[in-house]
């Protein structure tokens, strides 16, 4: 008994001597919060799409340097990585955060509002940080900070991954996470750590989940080819538009009659359909598009075959034929559940365990999948909503009208200083 109790008791004496920084990490976070807000309002009003954050990265860059951290810059395109070697040996553990934008135009009055335009898909348009990465990065910027303030004390090193392109791109084959991750940024990493602000919880409080967390991604096209005909005369062709509106119905069946949704939920949308050009003639041919929502690689991959099936199946049957495209893009985000485990004290530490809140799986999306593949991780949700609002009324993420109650940035700042100085301790 003694040789069991004797290791564990190292332990936790270990995890509890680097717990004792907390109270130093609340003082730093607390100094620091006003910089932070700073810096989220300067990245707004001056946002950047995908692989062009060339401004941001110079700024985060500039920054990293400031604290004596090695900084590799132009990482995945524009991504910046910086290392703070702690004073005492042990693990390296990674922060990461995401710093694009997204073609969306604000509406949201605010005296940093957004006011850049360009040119998107061929169409003029604003630029926005209609999804909170503007927060991400400057709550990263106030960790580095406050964690290099206590370098010496740290049991370990810290890399700050500051990622491109998390909305993707579309003139290229692989960018953000997956493209760090091909350029070698996690192997050296121990664990990996990430949040995302979310205007439907409340400020001051956090989000979690352990296993699967987010949906996989996928492009979904279906291409439906028949026999042009007279409007008139149907019977002279074969018809692909209602082929295809029989596909539409039949893919829903996947969903209640092929997944179990007890386990997981899974989404199979079709978001255009195009075909034909007059109101008297039957089209030869129809395009549909759409997207697909999983959680891990089985109910992907049964989902990618009930796909296919249906689609050719039907199209078989009324005499046409239909060509299936599915373009993977991002793997599920899944929660290291024995990691998550160990960080929900941690949690609890940082926000009160009041205000530490188990969340269902959400069908979005996220390219921390790709670090998570890696090596283990966790991925929490910082509320973002102003306390007391109605989650059904507050605008949700990539629309003209979000918004983010700063109040709990400074939170931020605390979970993943805290995530590092606890994991810290428990990989001693």
């Amino acid at each position: 008994m003694k040789k069991i109790i004797l290791p564990l008791l190292l332990i936790s004496a270990s995890a509890i001597g680097q717990s004792k920084l907390r109270p130093e990490i609340d003082k730093r976070a607390d100094a620091i919060e006003s910089k932070v807000i700073e810096w989220r309002r300067d990245f707004h009003q001056h946002p950047e799409l995908g692989n062009q954050e060339v401004r941001t990265a110079k700024i985060v860059a500039d920054h990293l340097r400031a604290l004596d951290m090695e900084v590799t810059e132009q990482v995945a395109v524009t991504g910046v990585v910086g290392v703070l070697k702690g004073g005492k040996p042990g693990p390296m553990v990674a922060l990461r955060a995401d710093m694009d934008a997204l073609p969306v135009t604000e509406r949201v009055d605010l005296p940093f509002k957004s006011t850049v335009t360009t040119t998107f898909a061929g169409q003029q348009t604003g630029v926005m940080h209609a999804c909170g990465h503007d927060s991400h990065t400057a709550i990263l910027m106030g960790v580095a900070e406050v964690l290099a303030g206590m370098k010496n004390q740290l049991e370990g090193s810290v890399k700050f991954i500051f990622q491109p392109a998390e909305e993707g791109v579309s003139d290229v084959d692989m960018a953000g996470a997956e493209l760090m991750v091909k350029e070698g940024v996690m192997k050296d990493v121990d664990a990996v750590f990430g949040l995302h602000i979310w205007a439907q919880i409340e400020a001051g409080k956090i989000g979690y989940r352990p296993g699967p967390t987010m949906a996989a991604v996928d492009i979904l096209g279906i291409n439906v080819l028949g026999t042009q005909a007279h409007g008139a005369s149907p019977w002279s062709g074969v018809d692909p538009v209602v082929t295809s509106a029989q596909i539409v119905t039949g893919l829903q069946t996947i969903l209640s009659r092929s997944v179990n949704v007890t386990q997981n939920p899974a989404v199979v949308s079709v978001g255009a359909i195009h075909g034909g050009i007059r109101h008297n003639i039957i089209p030869e041919k129809v395009e549909m598009i759409g997207t697909i929502r999983t959680f891990g690689d089985d109910q992907q991959a049964l989902v990618h075959r009930r796909i296919n099936e249906i689609a050719t199946n039907i199209a078989e049957s009324a005499g046409a034929k239909a060509e299936v495209t599915i373009t993977k893009l991002y793997p599920s985000t899944v929660n290291d559940e024995a990691l998550t485990a160990k960080m929900i004290p941690t949690l609890d530490a940082a926000a009160g365990k009041e205000n530490v809140v188990l969340m269902d799986p959400m069908t979005g999306s996220e390219d921390f999948s790709f670090f998570q593949r890696e090596k283990p991780g966790v991925f929490v949700f910082l509320g973002g909503m102003k306390p007391g609002a109605d989650p059904l009324k507050t605008p949700s993420h990539h629309t003209p009208d979000f918004y983010l109650d700063e109040s709990g940035f400074k939170l931020g700042v605390r979970v993943m200083s805290y995530f590092v100085v606890d994991y810290m301790g428990m990989k001693r």
